[in-house]
């Protein structure tokens, strides 16, 4: 299980869809997910310290768990399968943990409200974790054990909902290590 911070929100100019990218806080892989426009805005909402006259959704979900003594412990990016990310909200209550099943972006959306920490685990890392070329600034396909290498078809294949995007990033357009969403709709 591998820590990560919110590198930035982004909207791909091909399909306008909005894409949260995830960074390892200890190295330089990042993980893109693909989410929801109202999700993306609640990330940014808070992320940026955006006012808002009614509570958002997540932000009545962060006050019902308030409100029943418990905390968010942390989220976790726990799976990938078919093209499809999984998330858990790990609650602490009592004394003891509970794991709620979650949308990333929903658990990614609390996670910044309660300022709980976001995990991924390794094997989701393994299968759509990216390398960004320091002199292309084009993704690469590595393992912490591997030396950095352009993806092979079938990881492309295997990535399919994330290739298009993958394609088009560049180590310009990621900033420098700000924790501020950018090309997010507000």
């Amino acid at each position: 299980m591998r820590e990560m911070s919110i590198d930035s929100i982004r909207v791909s100019l091909q399909n306008y869809q909005r894409v949260v990218i995830l960074k390892d806080k200890d190295s330089d892989r990042y993980l893109p997910i693909w989410i929801g426009a109202n999700e993306a805005d609640a990330i940014a909402v808070k992320l940026q310290e955006v006012s808002v006259p009614r509570p958002l959704t997540h932000d009545l979900l962060e006050s019902i768990i308030q409100s029943l003594g418990a905390q968010v412990n942390h989220i976790l990016v726990s799976d990938l399968s078919d093209d499809t990310f999984y998330a858990k909200i790990v609650l602490q209550h009592n004394g003891s943990q509970t794991e709620i099943d979650s949308r990333p972006s929903d658990a990614i959306a609390l996670a910044v409200r309660t300022q709980a920490p976001i995990f991924a685990a390794d094997s989701v890392i393994d299968k759509a974790g990216v390398r960004m070329d320091q002199d292309t600034g084009k993704a690469v396909i590595s393992s912490e054990e591997d030396e950095a290498r352009p993806p092979t078809e079938e990881e492309l294949r295997s990535l399919s909902a994330f290739s298009d995007f993958i394609d088009s990033l560049n180590l310009e357009d990621l900033g420098e290590g700000g924790d501020k969403p950018t090309g997010a709709a507000t």
